[in-house]
């Protein structure tokens, strides 16, 4: 089968013929579909992201996967073949979560091996597309959004950077509620996409008067939660400078800069709060499911292009230039 795999000391990525995998115990085979392109796999590629758990010096990426079960393991009965799934992006492992497409071989092929309890059933109507993004590009913004920023309805709430997650975010906070819904990025391609996602208001962060700004549009009181999906240090400054008080700073992008909180006496005075965050729950993604099969969310926007697997570089590269501002890109085998 044809698969996209990097070597992470030479950090070389090839598309080349490898064997079709055969399942195991517990576990399934997905002839895939549609996998996703994401700044993490970019982060692999460069360098500044290495696997924790690889067991060798090449792995397949991608760990936004969709397809449909063509094979099963011995024992294997809660799965179909023929059934139409996503995967989970990753699986625990006696109490270690392994990543896919990171410590063990993802989606960026023809075929993928899964844990039978990582498979998530998908709507016959939901295009793979807009399956494969689901266990990453929006599960990881609901995820920060319900679980770790807990936002509650007619709550003010900023989002920093607009672009896969943010712009997802900006969607889905609408979809509970938050309001207003701010949202901050140097782009104005991003800005212009996150009211089309239902943004209240847009900002240039290099708006001198951004913090006055959200005070004047939350009522003098400022985001009672704000996502830092950019992972950059200055974003973080001026996301706490636009906290209300007892109001929390949820860092959803990477980076491994430190955290600087210029005016402490004034974050503890008003108990504002740091939350970190990283990724999802199982139950994120059936949550998802679930809203996409009642009609009360749509990725049909979401996928900026398709291009075959054999692409794989390209779609990199256009990620990394950022070509046609995407959303998110999506590999078909």
């Amino acid at each position: 089968m044809l698969a996209a795999r990097l070597n992470v000391r030479t950090r070389e990525l090839v598309v080349d013929q490898v064997p079709t995998p055969e399942p195991g115990p517990g576990q399934v085979r997905i002839r895939v579909a549609a996998a996703g392109v994401c700044l993490s796999d970019v982060h692999l590629i460069d360098g500044s992201l290495s696997p924790l758990f690889l067991a060798d010096d090449s792995v397949t990426l991608g760990h936004e996967v969709a397809g449909t079960v063509d094979a099963l393991g011995p024992d294997v009965t809660a799965v179909a073949t023929g059934q139409r799934v996503l995967l989970q992006a990753g699986e625990e492992r006696e109490g270690v979560v392994y990543t896919r497409g990171v410590d063990y071989d993802g989606g960026w092929a023809e075929h993928a091996l899964a844990a039978a309890d990582t498979v998530v059933p998908i709507p016959d109507d939901l295009p793979f597309e807009q399956a494969a993004i689901i266990p990453d590009a929006v599960s990881t913004p609901w995820a920060a959004i319900t679980a770790t920023g807990q936002v509650r309805p007619a709550e003010p709430v900023g989002v920093w950077g607009a672009g896969g997650l943010g712009a997802h975010a900006v969607q889905l906070l609408r979809l509970v509620g938050a309001a207003p819904v701010v949202a901050v990025d140097p782009l104005p391609a991003a800005r212009e996409r996150a009211l089309a996602f239902g943004a209240d208001l847009v900002l240039d962060p290099a708006d001198a008067e951004l913090p006055q700004r959200v005070r004047e549009v939350t009522g003098g009181q400022g985001l009672a939660a704000a996502f830092d999906f950019a992972g950059v240090a200055a974003v973080r400054e001026q996301a706490v400078s636009c906290l209300a008080a007892r109001g929390r700073l949820v860092l959803v992008g990477l980076t491994n800069q430190p955290l600087t909180i210029t005016n402490g006496t004034a974050f503890s005075y008003f108990q504002q709060q740091v939350r970190g965050h990283y990724g999802s729950e199982p139950q994120h993604l059936t949550e998802l499911v679930a809203l996409v099969a009642h009609r009360r969310i749509d990725f049909s926007r979401s996928v900026t292009d398709v291009l075959p697997l054999a692409r794989a570089q390209e779609a990199v590269d256009r990620l990394i230039r950022k070509e046609g501002d995407p959303v998110r890109l999506v590999l078909r085998p």
